[in-house]
Formats: structure tokens, C-alpha cells, sequence
């Protein structure tokens, strides 16, 4: 009792709720990533039921999962299209042992098992010491860590994926990469698999607890629209913003629609930088920025949002949308144009004198490269 308590000085205050906001977000994004992993699952296994003891599903045949989401956008479920039923479909028979994680609460919401096969679902073939328990990958990834896993077909290269993302936190984007550079494979061949896996870790990103929530799946699941959901590096912000009021104040027919425009293809997201609409030449004109030299990577990348545009959101009087590509480095810019199928000369020659020239721009860049950095 003789003893007196330290005063909490200003700078201890801030640091102590710095601590209570991570860990409560840190608890929020999982609560959240696990009540959506579960409600996919459970979708996943209702389907697997209804398939083979459905009373009407020979009705429906191949046309179950189109049939499926229709009914449920009535009913206002999000999430729910076609592609993502199936992957809910495939979700649940890669991961069937879920099923012992459940509590009592989600146990009463899973069909009445009316089949051997789905009442006692079968464990992964994979050995018991590389077998991931269910409840640490639903309590520690989110659906879209479960999605890049569940694509790998081969069970020992998942399970490998599995552990890596577990024991090193892996970010979606760092676990993609991972996949997409062959580390598996390229761990199968390597002499010394430690330095391998040394020198992976040492390079990789890692999750963050703020950045669990900004996940598409999660964005639909709680019934919000995000203005940006895939975050970007200060620099690509910056110049983005500067891009974007330069542009517009051209004055030459530039309307602003959108930034960040998420896209479905096929089974991938996309996002396009900066998306206007140019009423001088009845077309959308999309802009990617790359803080990075030119690849053709990026200009494939463009020309497929470019088509995708062309397909998917031109309306009657609209011309085949147009792509800008501006591609960073100091002292450096790049300006590439896209034109996904367009035919017409005279159209190509308009756009040319309504665009701004690439010399402009790429002054403009490096102008605003030298402020920004």
C-alpha cells in the first residue's frame, strides 16, 4: 500500500488504445471471417445433400446451382451467384471434417444427414502428420485464403500451402504468389529446403488484422458496398489522385465514374485503377497506373479489362471502350493505349485528338513523380 502507482503519462494512454483498438479488430475480422467461412461451408454441404437425396433433383439436373442463385437473389442472400455456389460446393467436400468444429447453433442448421457418405464425411487423403485439424484453418484464414486452397487439386501440394500459411501468417495476395511461383514445386527439387524456406519467409507479406475485413467476400456478406477494397501502396495513392484531377480537368469530355472498379472474371477479381466515361467519344476510358517499369503483363492485364468493358458494360450509341496504361519509374514514365477490337479508322483518329498526347502525360508524370516521392 506504501507504494505509489505510476501516473499514465500522455504517450502510455495513446499506446494503451492503440493495444485495445488492434486486438478488438483483431477479434472483429475473426469473428467475421469465421461466422462467413461457416455460412459457405453449411451452403456447401446443403447442396451436397439435396444432390443425392434431393425429392426434386432430378427436376433441376445441371441447371441446380443457376437455378439455386436466382431464387436466392429474390430472397436477397448475397453472395450467391452461380460460380460462388460451386465454390461453396467444392469448399465443402475438400473440407468435410469441418463438420467435428461445429457448436450446437450450427449443428442445428446442417440438413438432416440421410446418407452414409454424408453423415461420416471422409478425411482428406493426406498422412495424419501433414493433416491440417479443421477448426485452426476456419479459426486462423478467411473464405478467400480457403478459395486459393481449395483450387489446388492435389492433396499433398494443399496440405503443404496449409502449414506455410499458418505458420507464417501469409496475407491472400502473399499466398497467391506463393502458388503462382511454384514454391512447392520448387521446394520438391531444392537441396536445402530450410534456406529455401528461409529465404521465402524473410521476402514474404504477412496479414494484417485491420486488412481481414476489406475482403470481398466479407464486404457482401455484411451487405456492404465498399468504395475500395483492395488497398494500394501511399505512392500509387498519390499518384492516382493527381492522375485523376488532371485528367478531368482537361476539360476534353472526361466524366468521372469510378475508382478502384471491382470486376468478375470468370473466377478472379479484377480491379481497374480509374474508370471515366468520355462523351465526346461515347466511350469508357479505363486507366491503370503501374509503379513499376513496362511489362506486357500489364498491357495484356488492361487489354482484358478493356474487353471485359467492351462485353459486359457498353450500351446502345457506346464505341469500344479505350485503355490507358502509365507505367512509374523515377525520372521514367511510360504511356501505352489499348484498343480491344477496334476496327474503325476514323474512330482511332478521333480519339487521338480528343485523348490528352502521350508526351503531355508522361511530363505530367514525371512532374508528379518528383513531388510525390
Amino acid at each position: 500500500m506504501g507504494q505509489k502507482k505510476n501516473k499514465l503519462d500522455f504517450s502510455a494512454l495513446v499506446d494503451a488504445i492503440h493495444r485495445v483498438h488492434q486486438q478488438c479488430a483483431a477479434y472483429a475480422g475473426k469473428a467475421v471471417n469465421v461466422s462467413l467461412t461457416l455460412r459457405n461451408w453449411m451452403i456447401g454441404r446443403h447442396i451436397a445433400e439435396f444432390e443425392l437425396n434431393g425429392a426434386d433433383r432430378a427436376i433441376y439436373g445441371k441447371q441446380l446451382l443457376r437455378a439455386l442463385s436466382a431464387e436466392l437473389r429474390k430472397v436477397d442472400v448475397s453472395g450467391c451467384g452461380e460460380r460462388q455456389l460451386y465454390g461453396y460446393l467444392s469448399f465443402y467436400r475438400t473440407y468435410p471434417e469441418i463438420s467435428r468444429s461445429l457448436t450446437a447453433d450450427f449443428r442445428e442448421l446442417l440438413p438432416a444427414a440421410t446418407s452414409k457418405s454424408e453423415g461420416e464425411p471422409k478425411l482428406r487423403s493426406v498422412t495424419a502428420k501433414l493433416r491440417v485439424p479443421g477448426h485452426n484453418l476456419f479459426n486462423r484464414l478467411s473464405y478467400t485464403h480457403l478459395e486459393q486452397l481449395v483450387a489446388i487439386d492435389e492433396p499433398l501440394k494443399r496440405a503443404f500451402y496449409e502449414i506455410e500459411c499458418l505458420r507464417c501468417n501469409w496475407s491472400v495476395r502473399e499466398l497467391k504468389r506463393q502458388i503462382g511461383s511454384l514454391y512447392f514445386e520448387r521446394s520438391g527439387l531444392s537441396r536445402n529446403k530450410a534456406k529455401l524456406a528461409e529465404l521465402v519467409h524473410s521476402a514474404s507479406v504477412s496479414s494484417h488484422p485491420s486488412l481481414t475485413v476489406r475482403d470481398p467476400y466479407v464486404f457482401e456478406f455484411l451487405g456492404i458496398r465498399s468504395q475500395e477494397v483492395m488497398g494500394e501502396s501511399d505512392l500509387e495513392n498519390a499518384l492516382l489522385d493527381k492522375i485523376q484531377d488532371f485528367l478531368l480537368e482537361l476539360g476534353h469530355g472526361f466524366c468521372f465514374e469510378a475508382r478502384q472498379r471491382r470486376i468478375l472474371i470468370g473466377n478472379t477479381y479484377g480491379f481497374v485503377d480509374l474508370v471515366f466515361y468520355h462523351r465526346v467519344l461515347k466511350c469508357h476510358v479505363l486507366v491503370e497506373l503501374k509503379v513499376a517499369s513496362f511489362s506486357h503483363e500489364h498491357l495484356g492485364q488492361l487489354n482484358t479489362y478493356v474487353s471485359w468493358y467492351g462485353r459486359n458494360m457498353m450500351t446502345k450509341g457506346d464505341n469500344q471502350p479505350i485503355g490507358l496504361l502509365l507505367c512509374t519509374q523515377k525520372d521514367h514514365a511510360l504511356v501505352e493505349y489499348a484498343l480491344a477490337g477496334m476496327k474503325s479508322r476514323l474512330f482511332v483518329s478521333k480519339y487521338q485528338l480528343e485523348l490528352p498526347k502521350k508526351e503531355d502525360l508522361e511530363r505530367f508524370l514525371e512532374k508528379q513523380i518528383k513531388e510525390v516521392v
